[in-house]
């Protein structure tokens, strides 16, 4: 079954390669780049009501790789992921990360995956790929405060929450990781 399903993977990546005009480039007009400098610098100051939709407005942008082919593989990675199949998320998500190794958010997915999966060090791997090509990409950079909390870095972890915030100052759960943790460290140095 699982033989089945990598050679079914690979032979409708196959044909989304093909069948795409220039399935491995990102492409960002210039009217994408220029809405989402906006909408990043609209977010610093939104209301937690308004950052919600500034927030959904940016995740389309970063969805949006240029490549029908390469939007679809992220698609497909994040629905078997949401489905609890990680392994067919992993699949899909290396298929669009080897063939649109510049496209960030590809890279966020699949440490997504690796993290759910607890194979933190792949998942900091991808991070730092995906930071790489987009140092603005706040959800990025909460997984990244995530994996240094379960790994009991916590100054660290909360050093990148910050970070994380000062690009969203919303994130609810970075919020309250950033409380907590400020809490644990004060208590520890008493």
């Amino acid at each position: 079954m699982k033989a089945a399903r990598a050679v079914l993977n690979l032979v409708v990546t196959a044909f989304l390669l093909f069948a795409a005009d220039d399935a491995t480039a990102q492409t960002v007009t210039e009217g994408e780049a220029a809405t989402l400098d906006q909408l990043l610098t609209e977010l610093k100051t939104a209301d937690a009501e308004d950052s919600v939709v500034i927030e959904q407005d940016i995740w389309r942008l970063w969805s949006h790789s240029g490549s029908a082919a390469m939007d679809l593989l992220l698609d497909r990675g994040r629905t078997a992921m949401d489905q609890g199949d990680m392994e067919a998320a992993l699949d899909h998500l290396t298929a669009l990360t080897d063939h649109a190794p510049d496209f960030a958010e590809g890279w966020n997915a699949r440490a997504t995956v690796y993290f759910h999966a607890g194979r933190y060090g792949q998942s900091v791997a991808d991070l730092e790929h995906a930071l790489a090509l987009n140092p603005r990409h706040f959800g990025a950079l909460a997984g990244f405060g995530a994996i240094l909390e379960q790994l009991d870095r916590k100054p660290q972890a909360l050093e990148v929450y910050r970070a994380a915030l000062a690009i969203h100052p919303h994130m609810q759960t970075v919020l309250e990781a950033v409380k907590r943790l400020e809490a644990e460290i004060a208590g520890r140095s008493i």
